[in-house]
């Protein structure tokens, strides 16, 4: 899980009074993914910006859906053995009994805004993508529950209001995973990476609720675990819409409320 929110002194001003009082921030840290290949050799892959807890997971989840790492290749994950003092727990390692898919030049520095860092090919993607399956068929009195059940599991988000949330729920609406962070992808990989390292991979049967916009990174996410129907409490961008109908995936945006958009394939939704 997330871990503690770390407390700060600040000024809280409110029309013309202001005090000082303790507030909660959304932790923020750089943490370093390296891959250790089969024949020992290991590599620096990737830098992102996240809110420390589940880092195996997201690591695990990072590496599997931008297509370095396959699914079944994880052998081993740990934080770095050859690290001393406060940055032992910003740098993990995974290591994989096939080859890792490293490409030209890796190294990419990822922010907890853009999961895609200059790699938005939706042709690339959708080479390493199997087919989506038939998915689960999910009521519209079901798909209206998940936001408020998304949100009263928020634990971390109730400490700072600073933090994204996926969480995978089944076609009667129990969620079963829930991770938080304040990156919109983070959240996304550490829910898929921890169904990788539980060995749940493909998700077929899952529907994906993310707390922000649905962007294309997310789409492209939800794909490579094989999630047919991704909801989102905002809007998804016309490039997430146009691979989300190519990949045959459910998109549903704006659901709030007692309302929500269905953008692709909305025969898996019920009245």
């Amino acid at each position: 899980m997330s871990a503690p929110a770390p407390r700060r002194s600040i000024l809280a001003v409110r029309g013309d009074e202001s005090r000082r009082r303790g507030d909660r921030l959304a932790g923020e840290e750089p943490m370093e993914m390296r891959v250790t290949d089969p024949d020992g050799h290991t590599t620096p892959v990737a830098i992102t910006m996240r809110t420390p807890g589940d880092d195996f997971a997201l690591a695990a989840g990072f590496l599997i859906t931008e297509g370095i790492v396959a699914p079944g290749s994880v052998t081993r994950v740990a934080y770095c053995d050859d690290i001393e003092g406060e940055q032992l727990f910003n740098v993990v390692t995974v290591t994989t009994a096939a080859p890792a898919t490293l490409g030209e030049a890796r190294r990419m520095a990822v922010t907890s805004a853009c999961g895609i860092c200059g790699r938005a090919s939706l042709d690339e993607v959708e080479v390493r993508c199997a087919p989506l399956g038939e998915g689960p068929t999910v009521s519209s009195a079901v798909l209206l529950e998940l936001p408020e059940t998304l949100r009263a599991g928020q634990r971390v988000f109730e400490e700072t209001g600073g933090l994204h949330a996926a969480g995978l729920f089944d076609d009667a609406g129990a969620m079963h995973c829930l991770r938080e962070d304040i990156g919109r992808h983070n959240a996304v990989d550490k829910v898929i990476g921890t169904a990788a390292l539980a060995g749940q991979l493909p998700l077929a049967d899952r529907v994906l609720m993310v707390s922000g916009r649905a962007g294309f990174e997310i789409v492209q996410k939800a794909a490579v675990a094989g999630i047919a129907v991704l909801a989102s409490v905002s809007a998804p961008s016309s490039l997430a819409a146009d691979a989300a109908e190519r990949f045959g995936m459910t998109l549903v945006g704006f659901l709030r409320g007692d309302g929500y958009n269905v953008y692709t394939d909305p025969g898996r939704i019920l009245a």
